[in-house]
Order: C-alpha cells, then structure tokens, then sequence
C-alpha cells in the first residue's frame, strides 16, 4: 500500500504566509475582478521558488481569482518513487489558496513526456505482466492525486504535451511503451473522471498561432478527435500561450503568424463541444528590442491581440499567466537576452509593479463578449 507522507509538519510553518488577505485588496481594477465582470477567471502560477515571498503571494491573492501549482503536482515532486506520496509541496498551496479564497488548478496528473518523468518510472520493474503494471502505476497515480483534490479543485489538466510538436507523433514513455500512447491519455482521462467526477478535464499543449505550428495544431485535432469518438471524457483544451518566436534569439519580433489558421483550428476544437482555457501565457521578448518602453509596448500589443481572438470564442472562460512577476518567471534563467538584459515575460515587472502588458489583459477583458449568461 502506498504511503503518503503527512502534510500537517509544513502547514505551521506556512501559517504566516496563508493569513486571509482582506477583500478590499482585491479592488475592482484587479485582473480578477475585471475578468470576473465579463465571466472569465484569471489567474496564475505559484511554486516553491516564490511561495516564500510575501510580497509576491501578496499580488497572487490580490490580483487572481485562482492559482496553479507551478511544478508541485506534478510526477517529479508528488512522487519520489513506487510506493510512495509526498504531497506536502502541493498541499502547501492549495491550503494557502483555500485561505486566501482563491481557486486552484491542478497540473498536471501525466506529463506524457519521458524527459519530464521521474527516472524511476522509466526504470521500475514492470515484471513478468508490464502492461498491467504500468497500468496499476497510472491509475494509482491519477486516482490518487486527483481524488486527494476532487473538493478544492474544478479543474485538472490531466494529460499534457503528449505530441511530439516536430513530427506531429503521439510521445513514447515508460508507460506508454507497455500501455499504448493513445490508451495511456485515455486511462488517464477515465481515471480523472472516476476520482474527481465533478471537475473540468483537460487537455494541454503547446500548439499555437504561429505559422510553422499547423504540424503540431493538426496532431491535436486528431488526438482530440480520437479521444472524443472514443468516448474519453475530455472537457476542454488548455492552449498553454508561451508567446513569442518559439524562444528564439535571434531578433526577429515574435514570429510569423496564421490567424486564419488558427481561428480554423479552434473552430473545430470548439465544434466537438470542447472549452478552451489560456493556461499559462507569457511572452518570450528575446526577439525584441532592448530598450524597456519599445519593448513592453510591443509585449503588450501581442499579447492584445492574441487575448482579443482567444476571449472571442466564449468557450474561453480562464486565462492563466505562468507567473506574474518577472522576478520568478521560468523563462529569465534559460537563453539569455544577446544584449544581456533581463527578460521582462510577465505583466508585473520585478518589483510588483504593473507593465503595459497588465493593462493589455486589462483591456482584453473589457473588450470581450460577456460569458456569464
């Protein structure tokens, strides 16, 4: 039997930062409250390297209406080997969301990618019946996670970046190499739907509006296509919105797109019936200039208008940013700007202060079509 390890010994230490913040914080001109007005949620990303930041926790309850774990739930921190839980990490912030009247996501039960799975999995005995051992790993797995949340979270991405975004393939993993790749998302999905029967299940990928991205668009549509004539119970795609020219850092602006394209591409998403979700929206400034006014200014026109076309579909009810300061952006420690300057990803610069790229979501909010009816 597995064991989970308690979580009881981190709750006192977290006690200091998980005190309510009062809701006259949350003002009307909050990200939250201006998304709220229209019915979308907005929200953003918290994770061990900030969550002993007040002032970072501070703007996260003050500006969202809901949080996600950056990397807390998933496999590499919930599970350190076999037979063992360790969801102290993830409690942590679920308890200080709970306690601050906020939402959680929760992300994700499979990281259908070998790189980002424990060495463990990749090395487990799966014995003399592998498939139904990678099977019992799985379900464990999910049902175990999921079902430890079913009442503090709504909404899970169950399965994520499971195509190979260069070939358009579904990825190969410990699991799947015993299971199958398609029924290893399926197994998941049905195990989402088991232990959390009331949460939105999702789907999430990198694809997006760029013009060289219609290999990995057309690879979701038919995994998504498959999943629904199979009967797995899919709700929703989280398009994950990691903008600009695919981290690149070469100054070339952010990229050649293809919104026709891509508004195909979501209507045929949303024509099987499916939500979308903005999940973890950043903008990668490499490819622009350095000077800080040009480039916020060009940050937040892209960001505009990419938020424009996705809050045009009323499917479109969450937009998440993958952080809010630059300060703990994950992407200011990989590719390094060519002039040497930092990165500025996120709509809150290092020091809390709101950039232009806050108030493009701001606007995109109050520019779109009212969902609440």
């Amino acid at each position: 039997m597995n064991r989970v390890i308690d979580r009881r010994s981190l709750i006192a230490g977290a006690a200091a930062l998980a005190l309510p913040v009062p809701a006259s914080a949350r003002s009307a001109t909050s990200l939250a409250a201006l998304g709220a007005t229209k019915g979308i949620r907005f929200g953003s990303t918290v994770g061990k390297d900030n969550f002993a930041d007040p002032g970072y926790l501070a703007l996260n309850a003050a500006q969202c209406a809901l949080v996600v774990p950056e990397n807390e739930m998933k496999w590499s921190i919930t599970r350190p080997d076999a037979q063992h839980f360790d969801f102290r990490a993830a409690d942590r912030i679920v308890d200080w969301a709970g306690a601050n009247g906020l939402g959680v996501r929760g992300h994700t039960l499979l990281w259908h990618s070998e790189r980002w799975m424990p060495q463990w999995v990749a090395e487990h005995d799966y014995g003399s019946n592998p498939r139904a051992e990678a099977e019992r790993l799985l379900t464990d797995h999910v049902g175990t996670v999921a079902g430890r949340y079913a009442d503090r979270i709504d909404s899970f991405d169950v399965v994520n970046e499971a195509i190979d975004s260069e070939t358009g393939a579904l990825r190969d993993t410990a699991l799947s190499r015993h299971i199958g790749a398609f029924e290893t998302i399926d197994i998941a999905f049905r195990t989402a739907r088991a232990a959390a029967p009331k949460a939105q299940l999702v789907y999430n990928d990198y694809m997006g509006w760029r013009a060289d991205e219609g290999l990995h668009r057309d690879a979701v549509l038919r995994l998504l296509e498959q999943m629904r004539k199979r009967g797995t119970p899919v709700d929703a795609l989280g398009i994950q919105s990691h903008l600009g020219s695919k981290f690149s850092d070469t100054p070339t602006g952010l990229g050649s797109l293809d919104e026709p394209a891509f508004r195909r591409f979501l209507d045929q998403v949303t024509g099987m019936g499916l939500d979308l979700l903005v999940t973890e929206m950043d903008v990668h400034d490499n490819p622009l200039p350095g000077a800080i006014g040009p480039r916020d200014a060009q940050v937040a026109a892209h960001a505009k208008a990419y938020l424009d076309l996705m809050l045009s579909y009323p499917q479109t009810k969450t937009v998440m940013c993958w952080g809010l300061s630059d300060r703990y952006s994950w992407l200011s420690g990989m590719r390094l700007r060519p002039d040497g300057m930092d990165k500025r990803p996120c709509p809150f610069d290092a020091d809390f202060r709101p950039k232009p790229f806050r108030d493009a979501i701001a606007a995109a909010f109050a520019a779109a079509p009212d969902r609440r009816s």
